[in-house]
């Protein structure tokens, strides 16, 4: 009688592991927010926003998950065919854990999380996330890239290099082939299948690449924009510093620096963005930009919480129907 009871148990866990560890995630930030800031604190301060325009920011900033998850549905069509919300609720998971363990080690939930819910080999997931993350990174630097050629003295030359590079994608997966057996030999032994893999990871045609690219900008531009909107609210001006500052925030995710829940790490990126496109470094405009800038931080938080608690039940009815 017992053996059916912990049987039972562990067949309800393992039918529900994905909900389990999304509620344990969830639990643990707003603890850990609580303890840190204090949920009056923040509430008192994002009230001197307005509930509109904070509001408006979660709504444009949890769009940009649904966003992430098309994209991630276009690149394993087969595999992900009729489960977007499943497929949803892995990518809420695995953004959570990302925010919360250090140095991108939440990144190795994504294979993992795929090989479970749709049988897609850890090689074949590691080699797309890798691309993905690439696309990211370099629409990142291209939108930092457009701060810098508006500041530039060089106009023309400022332009010009920012095109060679906006489009510097679109080449490399052209010379795709040739690059990665150049690769292949260039890397030791034991790292050439996972140069073999990566070409598994890339979109399949030209036409598969144009979407994926044109998601990533999508996605980041709007993600971008919105934090840029949120700190000029709070007072970081002028508006080229509020992009600098946004940029700055989401860099410092994207790169290996990034600390457990973006704590320190994402603020500071936020403050060197809005400094290096010209916010004022005196001691009184420095204070309110930190302040912004925790404030910022906060908001994607929020945001990633809230994409979170939306996935429960969407992954569950449509965990349901296949």
């Amino acid at each position: 009688m017992k053996s059916s009871i912990v049987e039972s148990r562990q067949s309800w866990f393992m039918r529900n592991r994905m909900t389990v560890l999304t509620v344990v995630i969830v639990a643990a930030y707003g603890f850990f927010i609580q303890w840190f800031w204090g949920w009056p604190v923040i509430i008192r301060q994002w009230a001197d926003v307005g509930a509109g325009p904070v509001v408006s920011a979660l709504v444009l900033l949890t769009s940009t998950y649904f966003l992430r998850t098309w994209r991630i549905y276009d690149y394993f069509p087969k595999e992900t065919a009729g489960r977007f919300a499943v497929l949803f609720r892995v990518t809420q998971i695995h953004n959570l854990l990302n925010i919360m363990l250090p140095f991108r080690t939440g990144e190795t939930s994504f294979p993992l999380l795929m090989r479970t819910e749709f049988g897609i080999p850890l090689t074949r997931g590691t080699s797309a996330l890798f691309v993905m993350r690439l696309l990211d990174l370099h629409a990142l630097l291209a939108a930092a890239g457009i701060g810098f050629a508006v500041a530039s003295a060089d106009a023309a030359v400022a332009w010009s290099l920012w095109t060679v590079f906006l489009l510097l994608p679109v080449a490399a997966f052209a010379a795709r082939k040739p690059l990665l057996r150049l690769a292949a030999r260039l890397l030791p032994e034991k790292a050439q299948k996972f140069v073999a893999e990566i070409e598994n990871g890339l979109p399949l045609d030209a036409i598969a690449f144009a979407r994926a690219w044109a998601m990533t900008i999508v996605n980041w531009l709007v993600k971008v924009m919105v934090l840029a909107w949120a700190l000029g609210l709070m007072g970081v001006l002028p508006m080229a510093a509020s992009f600098g500052g946004a940029l700055g925030g989401e860099l410092s995710s994207v790169l290996p620096m990034h600390a457990p829940g973006g704590v320190g790490t994402y603020p500071a990126g936020i403050t060197a963005g809005a400094i290096a496109l010209g916010a004022s470094s005196e001691r009184l405009a420095l204070a309110a930009l930190a302040q912004a800038s925790v404030n910022a931080h906060l908001l994607i938080i929020v945001s990633a919480l809230t994409g979170t608690a939306i996935s429960l039940p969407l992954g569950r009815r449509g965990k349901a129907r296949s």
